[in-house]
């Protein structure tokens, strides 16, 4: 099979094309022949080792394709082994692509219970662009945010793939959603998912004109790592999920404005199989758009798709077709 390998950590261009040979099922693991495969900033971290992933190694968490020994369309859950409790995963949980062969490749094996069937309404490349986000920000928002129609929420970020799948999924459950951006472009497409509206990040006071907007919100989802700022727009009693560091790797917050605002500080990573049931459930039963494709690049360019990902111009997924 081709697939695109790593043999080093390092830039975009560590990601060259290459025969592997093919996986082969067995009693407890299934191989997916790719369609598509969806990239995520995780893969990036991978690419740079900051997961310690072996190598050399084949990057990818998310992927939709047929089973080769059913014929089935099906999508990946890439977060393999959550274990028992559902407040956090346990010591076996990884994501697909960190340390066993990941999406970046024509065929790859995983654990049969991590196949789900891919949704009529959905085509190859959203089905591929679905899972990881899909699940991330189901738990992030519903798991952990506990999101109820009515309230006010906030995102970080208009165009990463989280920050439309979190308005997308929000608006569909009647929750008023405002985003932040640097481009007034993409808080307009954020309005087109369902978002009331926006501030500019690039304005050192966001958060006051954030909060202007609504008063104060219930959720704020900080994808980024911004939460020094994210917590002077909640309204007391109000929550903060957090989810990412992408722009900080460290934050510093006042302590008593935030125990006299009776803030709840929340972190959240992936989900669990009972979250990713959640998401499939809640895409049946509401009117939710499917996940934001930005741009398609053949596998033999994933070097040039990883650039693109890293390039801050992306409005919602990158993904690769095989």
């Amino acid at each position: 099979m081709k697939a695109v390998v790593q043999e080093s950590y390092g830039a975009a261009d560590v990601l060259r094309l290459s025969d592997l040979a093919d996986p082969r099922p067995d009693a407890g693991h299934a191989v997916v022949r790719i369609r598509a495969a969806g990239l995520n900033w995780h893969d990036v971290l991978v690419r740079r080792g900051q997961y310690g992933s072996p190598l050399p190694h084949v990057p990818g968490a998310d992927g939709a394709g047929t089973d080769v020994e059913t014929g089935e369309p099906v999508m990946i859950m890439p977060s393999l082994h959550w274990g028992a409790e559902e407040a956090a995963p346990g010591p076996r949980w990884e994501i697909l692509g960190d340390h066993r062969p990941g999406t970046y490749a024509e065929l790859v094996r995983v654990p049969r219970e991590n196949l789900a069937p891919k949704p009529a309404g959905l085509d190859w490349t959203e089905a591929a662009a679905l899972p990881l986000v899909g699940l991330t920000t189901f738990r992030a928002l519903f798991s952990r945010g506990r999101l109820r129609a009515g309230e006010r929420l906030l995102v970080l970020g208009a165009g990463g793939g989280i920050a439309t799948m979190a308005v997308s999924l929000a608006a569909a459950v009647g929750a008023v959603v405002h985003v932040t951006s640097s481009s007034e472009d993409k808080i307009a497409r954020a309005r087109e998912l369902g978002a009331a509206g926006g501030v500019r990040y690039d304005d050192p006071d966001w958060p006051t004109a954030a909060t202007a907007l609504t008063g104060g919100f219930d959720l704020v989802l900080d994808p980024v790592g911004s939460w020094a700022d994210a917590v002077r727009t909640l309204r007391p009693g109000a929550r903060l999920v957090v989810l990412g560091a992408n722009r900080a790797e460290r934050a510093e917050l006042d302590i008593r404005p935030f125990f006299f605002g009776q803030y709840n500080l929340l972190g959240s990573t992936m989900g669990s199989p009972a979250d990713f049931a959640g998401l499939l459930r809640l895409l049946e039963t509401h009117r939710v758009p499917p996940p934001v494709i930005d741009r398609t690049f053949a596998l033999d360019h994933a070097a040039e798709a990883h650039s693109h990902l890293e390039s801050g111009a992306v409005f919602g997924k990158t993904v690769l077709m095989t």
